[in-house]
């Protein structure tokens, strides 16, 4: 199931964000940590990570540096000063 879905976040990456202007406000960007998240925590920890950093990826927010953390948490790494 993991590589299924990391499989699809790849597609998505070669196959449809190279057509839109880059808009994540975060490094690393959503697609990369939603695959570094499923590859450190699971499918359903890494997948409501993911997720969770998708939906607070807006204009709204300054972003930044937002890695992964080696903790299941999902709030903002506070690790990104």
């Amino acid at each position: 199931m993991k590589r299924l879905l990391i499989l699809l976040v790849r597609g998505y990456q070669k196959g449809i964000s190279p057509f839109f202007p880059p808009s994540c406000r975060y490094y690393p960007t959503c697609s990369t940590y939603m695959i570094q998240a499923l590859e450190k925590h699971g499918v359903i920890k890494g997948l409501l990570m993911g997720t969770a950093r998708i939906l607070r990826c807006h204009p709204l927010v300054k972003g930044g540096y937002d890695p992964v953390p080696t903790r299941f948490n999902l709030r903002r790494n506070d690790n990104s000063k």
